[in-house]
């Protein structure tokens, strides 16, 4: 027997209002990347493309960025209610503007090390940090490896550098061409984009940071203090559906591009595999993160980073460390338990 018109209309509008109903219990989260579509954002579409965040119950959209700076201002401004950025932007946002109230608030750690590095061609003749005193620097301004080149250079004894400023697409091209001795950036943005440009791995000196005294800690997941006073749930909603979105990309990097590239199609699958394989090893699955726990700050270290932040980057304040860090909406010991063995 077949069901009369008016029936399947009525059955049809039914199943449409549950839906809209689910849906509409599920919180929206705005969230912003710290940068383009490439391989580390692969750890949040991981969890967006599976289904995680729906799970609890969080309706989440994931935008792209242009820089940490850009990521904490928005989510300042109420734009954005969370997003990724370096620590150290987010610590020289609170101390030159004290008394801005919507300052957000680092929730966990992703890059338990900064992902900075310091780079030449060994044809330079550059071999150690002993070797850059007096060379000429190239970076964008707001990159964070010059914004804390710096502390960089006191713990290495470096002095007379001059830096010139640039487009991120001319970085590595202005060091090809000789117009400057070294570069700073994440190692798995310019390593790769050098490669890119014909220069091979092997003709390449990176000086990472976190090898040569300098501890800081790099991207954290960030939260709108409008957030934190309103919706505390939500975010401990979101951290334990990124933990086991992150836990998937950790174990199978190759696997989770698949959703980056679904973001942007005209990524290069193998290029950003290698891209976010480098980030996990040296950023996220470090030996400071098996020692801390993922997404976990060590209190005297991040103390430390404050007053690095504040000297290196000459703040109005400075840094309180307390103010920029809560660790209250971590997900339990079980769900942080993301790095391989």
């Amino acid at each position: 027997m077949q069901l009369r018109p008016f029936l399947v209309t009525a059955l049809t509008a039914a199943v449409l209002a549950a839906t809209s109903a689910a849906q509409a219990q599920n919180t929206p989260v705005k969230f912003q990347l710290d940068w383009r579509f490439e391989g580390p954002s692969a750890l949040f579409l991981t969890p967006a493309a599976k289904g995680y965040f729906k799970d609890a119950k969080l309706d989440v959209t994931v935008d792209a960025g242009n820089g940490s700076g850009g990521t904490v201002t928005r989510v300042a401004s109420g734009a954005y209610d969370m997003g990724f950025a370096d620590m150290a932007a987010l610590m020289e946002f609170h101390a030159n503007n004290a008394d801005a109230p919507n300052k957000p608030v680092a929730v966990m750690v992703v890059y338990n090390d900064t992902p900075a590095s310091v780079m030449a061609l060994k044809k330079s003749g550059i071999k150690t940090p002993a070797d850059l005193s007096g060379k000429k620097f190239g970076a964008p301004v707001f990159d964070a490896g010059r914004r804390a080149f710096p502390i960089f250079a006191k713990a290495n004894a470096i002095s007379n550098v001059t830096w010139t400023a640039m487009d991120p697409a001319l970085r590595e091209t202005m060091l090809i061409r000789g117009d400057i001795d070294a570069i700073t950036g994440f190692t798995f943005t310019s390593l790769l984009n050098l490669e890119a440009r014909g220069v091979k791995a092997a003709d390449v000196v990176v000086l990472p940071y976190p090898n040569y005294g300098v501890k800081l800690y790099g991207n954290v997941i960030i939260a709108s203090p409008k957030m934190v006073k309103e919706n505390p749930a939500a975010i401990k909603a979101f951290l334990a559906a990124f933990a086991k979105g992150a836990k998937e990309v950790i174990a199978n990097p190759a696997a989770a591009i698949e959703y980056v590239k679904a973001r942007d199609g005209i990524v290069n699958p193998e290029l950003e595999t290698r891209r976010l394989k480098m980030a996990i090893d040296s950023a996220i699955n470090s030996p400071n993160a098996r020692t801390e726990g993922f997404g976990q700050v060590n209190a005297a270290r991040l103390s430390l980073m404050a007053s690095q932040v504040s000297d290196a980057f000459n703040t109005k304040t400075r840094v309180n460390p307390d103010a920029v860090w809560n660790g209250s909406f971590l997900p339990g010991k079980a769900e942080l338990n993301v790095l391989p063995k």
